[in-house]
């Protein structure tokens, strides 16, 4: 044998192991530079504000801090906004699931128009929204003065903060079910039945296992939109100051007496309670959608 044919494979043998620890090329092309632009625009978009309210809130003392947020005040306002917030998540939850079925499930005359006018919310703006259900529910509007002689108060009430609530977090319900609704194969339902299942019983072990992810995302959207919500509250609430007095409403109250250590403190407890409650929904969403794959 020549020595050529003897040093070939070891000539062969560094780069052969070279290309060995050579990181493989990606599938879809532009993966680090697509990933380092959106990393930018997330942190100067999302990340920089958030940064900037915690430092500016780390330049009051502890006791200052807890002074603020405690105060009887700043207390009930948060309570009128998480707590409405959620009422008004769950009655979504629920009436948009129904509205959701409807559009999916039926025909009937005027179904696009009807569906049109679910989107009403997110093109209107906030404050044409709250001037009308002002006007709507005012003791001499149309529905409130058919209410009125019934006792039944919602304009410059916190009930009149629940419905402005109502009003624009139900598109996201009906907007994140409905696709997953209406990929569901009514098969299952049919099989369901074949075997013996009730229609109630077919909703409750087949229907809502598949969409109920769907209607957890829904409600932590509808809850993030409400949570803060200003425009179209402020005229229907009242801003009676142990009331219906919602905590944006605080802030910026807060920020036109030039009180920045009171705004900023405000802020910051109303994005930690408000992350803490949708990592808790995610939470639930994933173990929704856990427990769908298993069964």
């Amino acid at each position: 044998m020549s020595r050529s044919a003897i040093t070939a494979p070891a000539a062969a043998g560094p780069t052969a192991t070279g290309r060995r620890f050579r990181r493989p090329r990606s599938v879809l092309p532009g993966f680090g530079i697509t990933m380092g632009l959106t990393l930018t625009w997330l942190g100067l978009i999302v990340l920089l504000p958030l940064s900037a309210l915690f430092i500016k809130t780390s330049e009051i003392s502890l006791e200052r801090f807890i002074a603020i947020v405690t105060s009887t005040r700043t207390l009930h306002a948060l309570q009128i906004s998480f707590g409405l917030s959620l009422a008004a998540a769950a009655i979504n939850l629920v009436f948009g699931a129904i509205v959701v079925w409807v559009l999916v499930r039926y025909d009937f005359p005027f179904k696009k128009g009807v569906d049109a006018l679910i989107d009403i919310p997110f093109a209107l703006p906030t404050a044409v929204a709250g001037i009308a259900l002002t006007a709507l529910y005012a003791p001499n509007g149309w529905i409130g003065a058919l209410l009125a002689p019934l006792g039944i108060e919602v304009a410059f009430t916190p009930f009149g903060i629940l419905v402005a609530l109502i009003f624009i977090g139900l598109p996201f319900v009906v907007r994140t079910v409905e696709p997953v609704l209406a990929d569901l194969d009514q098969e299952l339902e049919e099989a369901a039945a074949s075997l013996g299942a009730t229609r109630p019983q077919a909703l409750w072990r087949v229907v809502l296992p598949s969409i109920w992810p769907a209607l957890l995302t829904g409600f932590a959207l509808a809850f993030a939109r409400a949570v803060g919500e200003y425009g179209s509250v402020i005229f229907i609430a009242g801003n009676l100051p142990g009331v219906s007095e919602i905590a944006p409403l605080l802030i910026v109250i807060r920020l036109e007496e030039f009180r920045y250590a009171d705004a900023t403190a405000i802020a910051c407890v109303m994005l930690v309670a408000a992350f803490a409650l949708l990592f808790v929904i995610n939470r639930l969403q994933r173990w929704a959608e856990t427990r769908g794959a298993k069964a």
